[in-house]
C-alpha cells in the first residue's frame, strides 16, 4: 500500500483522467442496459429446459406465449380485437375463445397468443399492448408481458429509492464531516462507480442473459459500499491532516484505511462469488454485477477519491456549515467504558435480544417469486390474478414426460410400453388424467388400437393423432396433477416420480418440475456457500488479524445477527406488520442477504479491529487498546452504517417485493450489526478475552512476548 499511496500523490492528475475518460466511454454504455434486461432470472439448465426444448422443437409447441384477456366485453369487441392482433403479423397462432369454449366463462375470456423461439418478445409486448390501447376491459398478460412490467417496475423503484436515499445520505455525510465538498465526494465516488459497473454490464449483455434485478442490486451494493469506504478514507485523511502535510495525509490514509477497504472488500467479493456455486441464472447475475460493482469501488477509492483529495487540498473544508463538536469523542470514550465495565450482563442482554428476533425463523415460508412480486396497480398483475381465479389456473398443473424408446413405438411391445406408462400414471392419486394415443382416441387396448389401424378409414383419422404424441422415438405424455403447479406436493410428486422405473428413458418438464430444480438446487448448494464464505472470512480475517478467535467470534456473531434478521423479515412480511400485506419469502432472499450482508458486516468487523489492532500493538493493553479503538472507529462505523441502512433501506418504500424483501433486509441486518454487534458484544467480548484475543499457535510476533493471562 505504501507504493501505492506514493504513485496516487505524485500522478494524481493523471489518475483522474484516466477516470475522467473510463466514466465519459461507460457512461454512454450504461445508458443501454435498462433495454438489454429481461426475465426474472429464475432458470437453471436441466430437465425442465431440456424438455421444454424438446417441446417446441419436436411437438410444435409455442415458445412463448402471451395472453390477451377480456372482462365483460362483447363477442364483436374480442373479435376485432384479435383481428387486430392477427394483423401485426407477431403471432404464430391465436387460439380464440369463440372457437374454444374452455377459454369462455360467465363474463371472462381469453386469447392465447403462441410465438415461435424467433419472436422478439419486447417488441411483441410493446406493439400488442399499442394495438390493444383504449379497448375497455382488454389487456395484456403472460410471462413476457409481466417481466416487461417488473423491468419497468424495477427502473422507477430505482429512481424512488435515490431519491429518497440519497439525500438522507448526504445529510448523514455532513453531520459526519461538517462541510459541503467533504460530504458530496463520497457521493460522486459512489455514482462514478454504479454508472461503470452498468457500463461493464452492458458489455457482458452481449455473452449473457441478464435478469432485470441486476438494476437493484448494482446501485444498492455499490452506493452503499462507496461512500462507506470513502467515509472511511476521507475521516482518516481528516485526521491526519491535524498533524501532517496533505501528501502524507492522503498517503497515511491510503495505507490505513486503504487496506481495511481491500479486506473489507475481499470478504463482500467472496460472499458474493460463492453463489456462483448456484447454478440458477439470478445468482450468476448478482454474483457477476456484485463482484464487479465491489471491485470498482475498491478501485474508486483507493485511486480515484486519494486523487481528488490531492486535486481539492484544504478546499474540503469548503462550504463548512456544521461545526463538528469534538466533544462526541469524548461521549464515545465514554460509552467504550460503560461497555468494559459490564461485559457479561451486556453480553446477555444483547443475545436475549437477538434471540427474540430469531424466533420467526420457524415458520419461514419460501417460493419462487412470480406474478405477485408485481404491484397490484399493474395491469398485467390484475389480469393474470383475473384468469387465475375464474379458470382456477392455480389449482392444477401439468408436467410434460417426454420418454425415448430407441425401437421407437410403433410396435405392439412400444404400444404396450405406452399403456403401461398410462396406466401406472392414472393409479396416482394426484393425477387428474393422462394425455396418450389411447385416452385421446378411447380406444382401451393396445390389440384393439392395431385392429383399428386395419381400417383405412380408422387409420387416416388416427395417423394426426399419433403425430401428436410420438416423433420418431420420442413420446409426449401430457399429465395435469390436481396440485399446484408451486406447491411442495408438486414437487415432490416430480422427485418422486423421476426415480420410478417404468421400462424406459423419460424427462420430466412443466411448472412443478421448474421449481423442484430451483429449490434442489439451491438447498444442495447452500451447504458448499456456507463453506465457502464462511472458511474464506476465517482464513482472511486470521491472516490480516493474526488471531483464531477474532475470526470465529465474528463468524458466530454475524451468523447470529442474519438469523435475527430472517427472523425480523418473517414478521414483517409473512405475518403482515407495519402495514405490509401478508406475503411468503422470496426463495432467493436468504441466500441473497446471507451472501451480501455477511461480507458488508465484515467491513465493519475490519474498521473496528483494525483500530483496535493498531492502538494494541503501540502498548500491548487490549482493554485500553479497545476504548481507544471503539472511541476512534465508532463515529465513522455508525455514520457507515447509517448511510448503508438509508441507502438500501429506501428499497422498503419500492414496489417489486423480492427487492423490497431484499433492501429490508440488508437495513435490518446492518442496523442490527452496527449497533448491538459491533458496540455492544464485539467490545465486551475483547475485554473478556483480553490477550487471548491475539493468539494464533506458533506464530512469531509482537504478541508472543507477553504472557497470555
Amino acid at each position: 500500500m505504501t507504493g501505492l499511496s506514493k504513485i496516487v500523490t505524485r500522478h494524481y492528475k493523471l489518475i483522474l483522467g484516466i477516470w475522467l475518460l473510463l466514466f465519459a466511454v461507460l457512461a454512454v454504455l450504461a445508458i443501454r442496459l435498462p433495454g438489454l434486461l429481461e426475465g426474472d432470472g429464475f432458470s437453471t439448465d436441466g430437465e425442465h429446459a431440456e424438455v421444454m426444448d424438446e417441446l417446441t422443437k419436436t411437438f410444435d409447441f409455442p415458445a412463448e406465449s402471451l395472453f390477451v384477456v377480456f372482462d365483460q366485453t362483447s363477442n364483436s369487441t374480442i373479435e376485432e380485437t384479435l383481428k387486430e392482433i392477427e394483423q401485426l403479423e407477431l403471432a404464430e397462432s391465436i387460439q380464440s375463445p369463440l372457437t374454444d369454449d374452455s377459454l369462455y366463462k360467465d363474463h371472462v375470456a381469453y386469447a392465447m397468443l403462441h410465438f415461435d423461439s424467433d419472436a422478439d418478445m419486447t417488441s411483441a409486448v410493446d406493439d400488442i399492448r399499442e394495438a390493444i390501447d383504449g379497448e375497455q376491459g382488454v389487456t395484456l398478460t403472460g410471462g413476457a408481458a409481466i417481466n416487461k412490467d417488473i423491468n419497468s417496475a424495477s427502473q422507477k423503484d430505482l429512481a424512488s429509492a435515490e431519491a429518497i436515499g440519497l439525500p438522507i445520505a448526504i445529510i448523514v455525510l455532513l453531520l459526519a464531516f461538517g462541510s459541503v465538498v467533504a460530504a458530496f465526494i463520497p457521493l460522486a465516488v459512489g455514482i462514478v462507480t454504479v454508472v461503470s459497473a452498468f457500463g461493464v454490464m452492458t458489455l457482458f449483455s452481449e455473452a449473457m442473459d441478464l435478469s432485470i434485478f441486476v438494476m437493484n442490486i448494482i446501485p444498492m451494493l455499490g452506493l452503499a459500499l462507496s461512500i462507506d469506504f470513502a467515509l472511511l478514507l476521507i475521516n482518516r485523511y481528516k485526521e491526519e491532516l491535524a498533524n501532517h502535510s496533505i501528501t502524507e495525509a492522503v498517503q497515511t490514509a491510503v495505507q490505513t484505511a486503504g487496506r481495511s477497504i481491500i479486506f473489507s472488500a475481499l470478504c463482500v467479493f467472496i460472499g458474493l462469488g460463492a453463489m456462483l456455486v448456484m447454478q440458477v441464472e439470478i445468482f450468476q447475475n448478482i454474483a457477476l454485477g456484485g463482484m464487479l460493482v465491489v471491485t470498482i469501488a475498491v478501485l474508486s477509492s483507493i485511486t480515484l477519491l486519494p486523487a481528488l483529495l490531492m486535486l481539492l487540498k484544504d478546499r474540503i473544508n469548503k462550504w463548512t456549515i456544521i461545526r463538528v463538536k469534538p466533544g462526541a469523542t469524548t461521549r464515545w470514550r465514554n460509552f467504550a467504558s460503560f461497555v468494559m465495565k459490564r461485559p457479561v450482563t451486556l453480553i446477555l442482554v444483547a443475545l436475549i435480544v437477538l434471540g427474540i428476533g430469531i424466533i420467526p425463523v420457524k415458520n419461514m415460508e419460501l417460493t419462487i417469486p412470480q406474478v405477485d412480486s408485481l404491484p397490484e396497480s399493474y395491469d398485467s398483475r390484475q389480469a393474470y390474478e383475473l384468469m387465475d381465479k375464474q379458470f382456477g389456473l392455480g389449482e392444477q398443473s401439468t408436467v410434460y414426460m417426454i420418454a425415448e424408446r430407441p425401437e421407437g413405438w410403433d410396435s405392439t411391445a412400444g404400444l404396450e410400453d405406452i399403456k403401461n406408462i398410462e396406466d401406472k400414471l392414472l393409479a396416482d392419486n394426484d393425477v387428474l388424467s393422462v394425455d396418450t394415443i389411447f385416452t385421446a382416441s378411447e380406444i382401451p387396448t393396445v390389440e384393439q388400437w392395431e385392429q383399428s389401424l386395419t381400417v383405412p378409414e380408422v387409420e387416416v383419422q388416427l395417423t394426426p393423432l399419433v403425430d401428436t404424441f410420438v416423433r420418431d422415438n420420442k413420446l409426449l405424455v401430457p399429465v395435469s396433477l390436481n396440485l399446484n403447479g408451486s406447491s411442495n406436493e408438486a414437487q415432490d410428486w416430480v422427485r418422486e416420480w423421476s426415480e420410478k422405473e417404468l421400462g424406459v428413458d423419460f424427462k420430466l418438464g412443466g411448472q412443478p418440475k421448474f421449481n423442484q430444480e430451483i429449490f434442489d438446487e439451491i438447498f444442495d448448494k447452500v451447504g458448499w456457500l456456507l463453506a465457502i464464505i464462511l472458511g474464506s472470512t476465517f482464513i482472511i480475517l486470521m491472516i490480516a488479524f493474526r488471531s483464531i478467535l477474532i475470526p470465529l467470534k465474528a463468524i458466530i456473531m454475524n451468523i447470529i445477527g442474519l438469523a435475527s434478521t430472517f427472523g425480523i423479515l418473517v414478521y414483517i412480511f409473512q405475518y403482515g406488520h407495519f402495514g405490509i400485506e401478508e406475503t411468503t419469502i422470496a426463495l432467493i432472499i436468504p441466500v441473497i442477504v446471507f451472501s451480501l450482508v455477511f461480507g458488508l458486516s465484515m467491513d465493519y468487523e475490519v474498521f473496528l479491529i483494525s483500530r483496535i489492532q493498531e492502538e494494541y500493538l503501540k502498548h500491548q493493553n487490549n482493554t485500553l487498546a479497545t476504548v481507544d479503538g471503539l472511541t476512534s472507529t465508532s463515529k465513522i462505523i455508525t455514520s457507515a452504517a447509517l448511510i448503508m441502512i438509508v441507502i438500501t433501506g429506501a428499497f422498503a418504500f419500492t414496489d417489486v417485493m423480492p427487492v423490497k424483501q431484499i433492501g429490508v433486509g440488508i437495513a435490518i441486518a446492518v442496523a442490527i450489526d452496527a449497533s448491538i454487534i459491533r458496540l455492544l458484544l464485539v467490545p465486551s467480548l475483547m475485554k473478556l478475552f483480553g490477550k487471548w484475543n491475539w493468539w494464533l499457535p506458533f506464530r512469531k510476533g509482537p504478541y508472543k512476548a507477553k504472557k497470555l493471562h
